[in-house]
């Protein structure tokens, strides 16, 4: 039996009212889904309060409540808990709930505005290879072992995070890799979580309409090295110059990589091509099936980390040859008449600079390079003519659309992205809303070897307008109309 003063263990309260050695069968943060013998924990966030549903909570069976102020009314046989914030204690209750399972398992968490899906996937994929059981908490998908589910969230909320490294511990999963967020950070999601190590890819532009400057978001970020312990490890990417800010408080283990400066992880591009790249990581040649440099930072990464959690070196060469493209990370389909298309999520200005500039470095500049790119709604609008300036200036045709709009007028959107494009580019541009329609011209305006990329929503299979998600896959659509074109 699971009692209420057990899973309130290290978080710290303010006041108790009532008997918290009662039973508790569940924690839930919606009221909604609240039963007999649960405990509520009142969460505020950026829609609702969850201190209004604590009547309905209680109604709807909790025994327990946990919020940041307690109501003006009590009610009789329900046990009230004050704390300062509710997100940090929901995730210190989860963890206790569920038996503290990140102690259970090599827990790595990966962090930065780019890269974050891939070195995370890409880690699960090397040590399964390996032989190991692993586990993977992504923005593509969740994996226990060999058991896929569908991630919702970057970082899911606490209660879903501690749930399935429960059920990694049940299946015997050894390491687990996972996306951290910098919302996932802010809003406590991974508190009580023990982490074996850290790893920062990268910092530019994102999430500004959630972190009100870009030195809060890079603060964020930097908290979750702040608090890894001294047994843990932190690598960074000395390449970025907000790398060895990462480090600069953390107790773990300190470590480095890059192309460019001295780091304890260095990698050099011998090749360049669609095949792949051959890299000499430290005194070492490898292969790799993944394409372009910042794809040359994610292996280095992936082989640092390998190596600090104990893979032999030869050993993990030979795996990272052997690795396979992430889903909606520069995937590429070429036609029969030589066309190629390629998907991928670069949805930042940095993520679509490095995608170009990697397709125009392996390109012969004989071929157009077609780009199709929008932007989503409700999400920062001070990206939006970057991302423009950037795909005019840097492809030789370019189709703006519709990303995911959400609840914002498409067309708002396309002029703030057209609003980033100079003069001189002003020819080169197309705006077509319909993003579906915007694919199907791209395929038509290209020639045999011509190469068009489709950004922004890479593994997203579906297109959300006005709170409505329709069925959408980037991939799907482009290789339909290039197979039509064969006809």
């Amino acid at each position: 039996m699971i009692v209420l003063k057990d899973i309130l263990y290290k978080a710290t309260l303010n006041a108790v009212v009532g008997n918290t050695s009662i039973e508790v069968l569940a924690i839930n943060f919606d009221s909604r889904k609240i039963e007999k013998n649960h405990a509520f924990v009142a969460i505020r966030g950026l829609i609702a309060d969850g201190h209004d549903y604590i009547g309905k909570a209680i109604s709807g069976g909790a025994t327990s409540v946990v919020c940041e102020t307690l109501p003006d009314k009590l009610v009789d046989g329900i046990t009230y808990v004050e704390v300062d914030n509710t997100s940090r204690a929901l995730a210190i209750m989860a963890s206790n709930f569920y038996g503290n399972p990140s102690e259970n398992l090599r827990l790595v968490g990966v962090t930065g505005t780019n890269g974050k899906t891939t070195v995370s996937s890409l880690l699960y994929q090397l040590f399964k290879k390996a032989g190991y059981k692993v586990g993977l908490l992504s923005t593509v998908k969740i994996m226990v072992d060999d058991v896929e589910y569908n991630a919702t969230h970057t970082t899911p909320d606490s209660l879903t995070i501690n749930k399935y490294l429960s059920e990694m511990n049940a299946e015997g999963v050894e390491f687990c890799f996972m996306e951290v967020s910098s919302h996932g950070i802010h809003q406590f999601r991974t508190e009580g979580l023990l982490f074996e190590g850290g790893i920062f890819t990268n910092l530019s532009h994102d999430h500004l309409d959630y972190h009100s400057t870009f030195a809060e978001y890079r603060d964020v970020k930097k908290k979750f090295f702040d608090e890894l312990s001294s047994q843990a490890f932190a690598l960074v990417n000395a390449d970025d110059k907000n790398g060895l800010v990462m480090l600069q408080n953390t107790k773990a283990k300190k470590y480095t990589y890059a192309l460019k400066q001295y780091a304890d992880y260095k990698t050099q591009i011998l090749e360049n091509q669609f095949g792949g790249l051959l890299l000499k990581v430290n005194d070492s040649e490898v292969w790799t099936r993944l394409i372009g440099n910042f794809n040359a930072y994610n292996v280095l990464a992936i082989y640092a980390t390998a190596e600090l959690l104990g893979l032999e070196k030869v050993e993990v060469l030979r795996l990272i040859s052997d690795l396979e493209s992430v889903s909606g990370r520069f995937q590429y389909v070429i036609s029969n008449e030589k066309i190629t298309a390629i998907v991928d999520y670069a949805h930042t200005p940095d993520a679509l600079k490095n995608v170009l500039e990697t397709i125009n470095s392996i390109r012969t500049k004989n071929e157009e390079l077609i780009t199709v790119v929008g932007c989503g709604g409700d999400r920062d609008r001070a990206k939006r003519p970057k991302m423009g300036h950037i795909a005019s200036a840097l492809s030789t045709k370019v189709i703006f659309t519709s990303d995911n709009p959400r609840s914002e007028k498409p067309e708002d959107i396309l002029k703030e992205i057209e609003a980033g494009v100079e003069p001189l580019n002003f020819k080169k541009t197309l705006t077509i809303e319909d993003r579906r329609q915007a694919i199907k011209t791209a395929c038509q305006m290209a020639q045999p070897n011509d190469i068009i990329l489709i950004a922004g929503k890479g593994h997203e299979t579906y297109q959300e307008v006005k709170g409505v998600r329709t069925d959408f896959d980037d991939l799907k659509i482009v290789k339909e109309f290039l197979k039509q074109l064969q006809k």
